[in-house]
């Protein structure tokens, strides 16, 4: 029975721990990015690159709606001048599927002209698109342009690699699953706080595309 009380009371103490281990992480994360996330375009401040975030595409080649309105908000940015170049980044890991070819597309035809959409076909998450932008990209300030709930984790990897970023919130009306994406998203800090603190290497990484010369959007 000691035996027994003994064991109980350290898996206790050690889940006490990891909660509040946890919870200081949420805090210091939120601490990092809160003041910077913009929901009015008038005063988000101008910046040279807006990082679009991939979120999917459905049936027909459409995107999703989490993913237009990225797109939307993202051409946005470049039409009213707050951005001079778009940095689209997505899952394009199979021949079946191609993310980037949507989201290029999508905004070429909004109005933004090709010589200002540079696509990255690596993005295959938040962390591997943020590093990949500061090191294949060469971007060195941004607007990370995604919804709210998501907008902490992304600028809070982008400060740490040393990205002077702000964040635009892409949210318009309601989304599906929202609840699920949003509860998900607080593991997702905890692990972008680990991937930050040990330096992780994305699968893809390295090169020279910069963000200031000729676009990749006909390349692949």
């Amino acid at each position: 029975m000691a035996k027994f009380k003994k064991i109980r009371k350290i898996v206790i103490t050690t889940g006490i721990a990891g909660i509040v281990g946890v919870a200081a992480i949420w805090a210091y994360v939120k601490s990092v990015s809160d003041a910077d996330i913009y929901k009015d375009l008038e005063t988000v401040p101008d910046k040279y690159v807006a990082i679009v975030f991939g979120a999917g595409i459905g049936p027909g080649g459409r995107p999703s709606k989490y993913l237009k309105d990225r797109l939307d908000a993202g051409v946005l940015l470049y039409k009213h001048g707050k951005v001079k170049r778009l940095l689209l980044s997505g899952d394009n890991g199979s021949n079946r599927y191609d993310e980037l070819k949507v989201m290029k597309e999508y905004c070429a035809d909004a109005g933004v002209p090709a010589t200002d959409i540079f696509v990255d076909y690596a993005g295959f998450d938040t962390y591997s698109t943020v590093y990949r932008a500061r090191d294949l990209f060469k971007v060195d300030e941004a607007i990370m342009v995604t919804q709210a709930y998501h907008l902490e984790r992304a600028i809070f990897i982008g400060e740490k690699m040393g990205i002077s970023c702000v964040g635009f919130a892409a949210d318009k009306g309601s989304y599906y699953l929202a609840k699920k994406n949003k509860l998900r998203e607080q593991l997702a800090l905890v692990k972008s706080f680990v991937d930050v603190s040990r330096n992780r290497k994305p699968k893809y990484h390295g090169g020279n595309i910069d963000i200031h010369g000729e676009s990749n959007f006909y390349k692949k």
